[in-house]
């Protein structure tokens, strides 16, 4: 029975690769630098620990994760937040036998940037906005010259600091606050969605599309509404190739009314689009590289975070006035979080909450930046760490 580190087991995504890596026959350990009891606390999980900081201790972070892979003998490490930035800077510092989820440091900054990535994404078969880097708002005034148009910082996550102007920069919008390059990038009106794969050594091993139906404040969606656009894969399929990209890779995209789709951003690492794999999808063949045919979903089954959609997708729809939809669609939909034989999760979501609120109050930050300081990477340079 092979053995898989999966990082960043706050995350749903991590408790979804728990469960099916399980299903299959591997044996799972889980390890973070914050409460992750919503992964833990799976029957799917046998070991788990408590890693340093990648941001704060990269150090320290290695140390463990060295120590992990000798005590569990682990034959592959799969990441699913931005630890993969850490993780592969410092990829030579782990022994040369274990798989790791994780392309070249260099590659994935790359398609971290919003600037360089549309760079990237051109000639792959999709629509590729247009756009430029500013340090300031008369600057980005000065490029949009009245059109519709995004402003985001170079690097970002979650669509925070995000700016949507689509009846063009007014004349009383606040200056960029100090956060290194932005990119202004054209506004392309339509229908959103995302996707999620997975890539080794250039080839597409696994792609899944979706609606993201319910959203918290226009950030990241609680429901995954499976949907089918041969352009995205065939996009995915031409950037992989091009790039001989190896790992986990989801882009967010928009639907013109003329039907014409393009690429918005990506995001190299895993994202929501994950969980629309069924058990039985032998997505953990794909991660692992031993994939022979492309996967995707076998189900159409719509997937949420029920805790949330029960919370605030209810509180929005009682307010919109959408009660019966919101039935509808949670009827329709299956738990990522509470699975058949395993409730637990719940409770050790709930858990988590509770210590990222704790955190939140020490730091006088907001829950997201509590639940995210210690991992996030803004595009700077890391330093080397003793091996």
């Amino acid at each position: 029975m092979p053995d898989v580190l999966l990082l960043g087991g706050r995350a749903p995504v991590t408790l979804d690769h728990a469960r099916r890596f399980a299903h299959h026959g591997w044996r799972v350990h889980v390890a973070d630098s914050i409460s992750c009891r919503l992964s833990t606390s799976s029957r799917a999980v046998s070991g788990s620990v408590r890693l340093a900081s990648p941001r704060h201790a990269p150090a320290e972070f290695v140390r463990g994760l060295r120590e992990a892979i000798t005590r569990w003998d682990i034959a592959l490490i799969v990441p699913t937040c931005e630890e993969v930035f850490f993780l592969s800077r410092y990829r030579h510092l782990l022994p040369a036998s274990v798989r790791v989820l994780a392309d070249d440091f260099e590659l994935l900054r790359a398609l971290h940037s919003k600037w360089h990535f549309l760079q990237l994404a051109q000639g792959c078969g999709a629509g590729v906005p247009e756009a430029a880097t500013v340090d300031s708002l008369p600057q980005a005034r000065d490029w949009a010259g009245g059109r519709a148009v995004v402003l985001k910082p170079e690097f970002s996550r979650f669509g925070v600091h995000v700016r949507l102007y689509p009846d063009g920069i007014p004349a009383d919008a606040p200056p960029l606050p100090p956060m290194g390059r932005w990119v202004v990038q054209q506004f392309i009106a339509g229908q959103e969605f995302s996707s999620y794969s997975v890539a080794d050594r250039g080839r597409l091993l696994a792609h899944s599309l979706y609606r993201p139906a319910y959203r918290l404040a226009a950030s990241a969606s609680f429901y995954f509404e499976a949907a089918r656009i041969e352009a995205s894969r065939t996009f995915v399929e031409a950037l992989v190739r091009k790039t001989g990209f190896t790992g986990q890779i989801s882009f967010d995209w928009m639907l013109d009314a003329e039907g014409t789709l393009s690429v918005l951003e990506c995001n190299p690492r895993a994202t929501s689009g994950c969980h629309l794999f069924a058990l039985a999808d032998p997505l953990p063949d794909a991660l692992a590289g031993i994939s022979s045919a492309l996967l995707e979903p076998s189900t159409a089954r719509p997937r949420m975070l029920g805790p949330v959609m029960l919370s605030a997708g209810l509180a929005a729809a009682v307010r919109d006035g959408r009660l019966a939809e919101w039935r509808r669609d949670f009827q329709a939909a299956e738990d990522v979080i509470v699975a058949p034989g395993d409730r637990w999760p719940l409770i050790g979501a709930a858990l988590d909450m509770g210590a990222y609120a704790a955190l939140a109050l020490r730091r006088r930050s907001s829950l997201r930046e509590a639940s995210t300081q210690d991992i996030e990477w803004d595009g700077q340079a890391l330093l080397d760490v003793a091996g």
